[in-house]
């Protein structure tokens, strides 16, 4: 059996935002995404996505952030994961001057609390480490971490350019959805989800 998850992040590691979020996408059948983004394009947001290479949250319409949370509500494999890094509360003096050693600290956490069955799962991150070595530091510690609490037998990891794929614009409709809630108090978007979901804070 095969798993497919889709990982992305809402704010940054620098001083922009007081917090950043993660958020993991899990569905057995990706092509359920795909179909809707597709028919989104084809009719209720045929205008608003003419000239879109890909959905964003940061600049998508409400309505249209909603439509794309409602409809993943009839996913009914799909499952959501967040992590909520508060920046204010990291002491390392490590992980502050390293903001990739950051980033996948706080992935470890995400991937620590997902518990797949036995099988495969096809991992999709945005591409954003531009250097090989940085996704093979981020691939093996995440690998580590997400074996920890699962049985999985493989763990094929992919740095992916978000357009290609809608697994990883509903991770990032999803991730921008829980830093409303979270950095700026506004849960009229994330309040739509009905999924299974569940959410972690790397330092609590």
């Amino acid at each position: 059996m095969v798993s497919y998850m889709f990982i992305d992040e809402s704010g940054d590691l620098g001083s922009k935002s007081k917090y950043l979020i993660l958020s993991a996408l899990v569905v057995k059948s990706p092509d359920k995404l795909d179909r809707i983004i597709k028919n989104m394009r084809r009719n209720k947001f045929k205008k608003q996505l003419k000239n879109a290479n890909e959905i964003k949250a940061n600049s998508s319409s409400p309505e249209l952030v909603k439509h794309m949370l409602s409809k993943l509500n009839g996913v009914d494999d799909a499952q959501a994961f967040f992590v909520n890094l508060n920046k204010e509360k990291c002491y390392s003096s490590f992980l502050k001057g390293n903001k990739h050693k950051m980033y996948n600290f706080a992935a470890g956490k995400l991937a620590t609390n997902i518990n797949l069955d036995e099988g495969k799962v096809i991992v999709r991150i945005d591409k954003s480490k531009g250097k090989q070595v940085l996704r093979d530091d981020f691939n093996h510690y995440f690998e580590e971490r997400l074996m920890e609490n699962s049985s999985l037998e493989t763990v094929e990891i992919h740095h992916s350019n978000s357009h290609s794929w809608g697994g990883l614009q509903f991770a990032d409709v999803l991730a921008w959805s829980a830093f409303q809630k979270i950095e700026r108090c506004n849960g009229e978007y994330i309040d739509v989800l009905k999924i299974g979901s569940e959410a972690y804070e790397v330092w609590s």
